[in-house]
């Protein structure tokens, strides 16, 4: 079954709970599919269209799941812009998790091919990006782009077994309801950090769990429920005006990344305090 939805401002993202096909993602992505680079690139810049990478990505059992493009105001960049894949390797689906590689690039200039850590939770349909602990991989438009990108993604691959370590060392970890009180006050201001406007919720309703699997006290619930409040959105809240309002998804794919990184390293910032 597909699930679509938003991510970011009239930006649309696809995932679906079986590998996407090319014709699905070229209707998310068109970028992915360009022919060419952006005319603003000079004769340097080596063009590999990310549709090459994936189709080789996908001869080594990398597989799609979900893919965003950003959304841009110069409709000449259109099929250029930033897009984003995530995909799972085929001995990477298990349990109620899964390990998934973050694709991320452009075809005019704004974006290097970059591979990040990510894990997928079944329960709630929720893309979580891990931070520094595991491979953050850079590849720039130059030489033989697809073989390094596939050597970056087995890198990424290989650094899961830190990820679930730390998965499960959060799991061990009880917190008290001071302790919950400081991890959410932590993630409003790396939400909200901008101190003339005050964030238009409290550390408590991050804290509400949105599903019965979710009420545990230790580390990694919580870090599940703030994290899915905070990316997810809709929570009831006022202003600085004090009007009321709903509070919006993360817009944008660089947005959605650079919060997620952040929440998973006060995540691992807590576990190493704990331990």
């Amino acid at each position: 079954m597909l699930l679509a939805s938003r991510f970011g401002s009239r930006s649309p993202v696809l995932r679906a709970d079986h590998p996407l096909s090319d014709d699905q993602i070229r209707a998310v992505a068109p970028s992915i599919f360009t022919e060419s680079a952006h005319e603003s690139r000079s004769d340097r810049y080596s063009y590999i269209p990310t549709a090459t990478v994936l189709a080789k990505l996908r001869n080594e059992g990398f597989e799609p799941f979900m893919v965003c493009q950003t959304r841009v105001r110069q409709e000449d960049r259109r099929d250029f812009t930033k897009h984003m894949l995530r995909l799972r390797h085929a001995s990477q689906i298990n349990g109620s998790e899964a390990n998934e590689i973050i694709l991320l690039n452009s075809h005019d200039g704004t974006s290097s091919y970059q591979m990040l850590a990510g894990m997928f939770r079944f329960v709630c349909q929720n893309g979580l990006v891990c931070g520094d602990t595991t491979a953050d991989v850079r590849v720039p438009h130059k030489g033989d782009v697809a073989e390094r990108v596939i050597e970056g993604a087995y890198e990424v691959l290989s650094g899961f077994e830190r990820v679930q370590q730390s998965r499960d060392a959060m799991r061990a970890i009880p917190l008290d309801a001071g302790e919950t009180e400081v991890f959410a006050r932590s993630a409003l201001a790396l939400r909200y950090d901008n101190p003339a406007k005050p964030a238009p919720v409290t550390e408590s309703q991050l804290l509400i769990p949105r599903r019965f699997d979710d009420k545990h006290s230790d580390l990694w619930s919580t870090f599940n429920r703030v994290q899915e409040n905070l990316v997810k959105g809709g929570l009831s809240g006022r202003a600085a005006h004090g009007r009321r309002q709903r509070t919006r998804s993360v817009q944008g794919i660089d947005q959605n990344v650079r919060l997620n990184r952040a929440l998973w390293l006060l995540a691992e910032g807590m576990r190493q305090l704990k331990t």
